[in-house]
């Protein structure tokens, strides 16, 4: 249903292939800078000690970037199942698709974790899951722009990689203080205390 949903939209509006796979990496690079960009804000508010709920100001960005990789993965599908696609090709619209939907289900798990316990931190069994589905969407999107023939979406490679490294060094710091949170945690205290706080 959701395939022949997003054929008729691609059809109505006559979106050719190139095209399509320009929107992906677009939205697949892009969105991940979104929600790292309110991720850090969220940071911000725990400094502050902003009441913490699950449809705050920053998680509604966060989520919006969720949504443009969502797009981009419906897209993907959309691509895989019209045409024969192989490759590094193939492997980046599969990696912005179980992207997506890692993105998606921990979001779900977030809204649920924040109704039963309320605030979190940096390290919770749902941002680690959603840190490594933004992370493969990223890595989806440098893939599709590093094989496209399109030379003015080349342009955007340098963009795709640097997203693809700040989401891998995010996601890695993140990992980091489940093995030295002690250590790590003494100089960011200040900076990401509800991170440190529930270790």
């Amino acid at each position: 249903m959701l395939t022949t949903l997003l054929e008729k939209v691609s059809n109505r509006l006559c979106i050719k292939s190139n095209l399509q796979l320009s929107i992906i990496s677009i939205l697949a690079v892009t969105g991940p800078l979104v929600i790292l960009a309110a991720g850090i804000w969220d940071a911000i508010n725990h400094i502050q000690n902003s009441p913490e709920f699950f449809w705050s100001d920053p998680h509604i960005v966060v989520y919006a970037g969720v949504a443009m990789v969502a797009v981009a993965s419906l897209f993907s599908i959309n691509l895989l199942i019209k045409n024969s696609i192989h490759g590094i090709l193939k492997r980046g619209l599969q990696l912005v698709i179980i992207g997506s939907i890692l993105q998606i289900v921990s979001g779900f798990g977030d809204s649920i974790s924040h109704d039963m316990f309320g605030i979190d931190g940096l390290l919770s069994l749902t941002h680690q899951p959603l840190e490594i589905g933004i992370v493969l969407s990223a890595l989806g999107g440098f893939f599709i722009i590093k094989s496209s023939q399109n030379s003015n979406l080349k342009t955007f490679l340098p963009f795709a990689i640097v997203t693809f490294l700040l989401m891998t060094s995010w996601l890695g710091f993140n990992l980091a203080l489940y093995f030295g949170h002690y250590i790590q945690c003494m100089p960011i205290h200040l900076i990401f205390s509800s991170g440190c706080s529930i270790l």
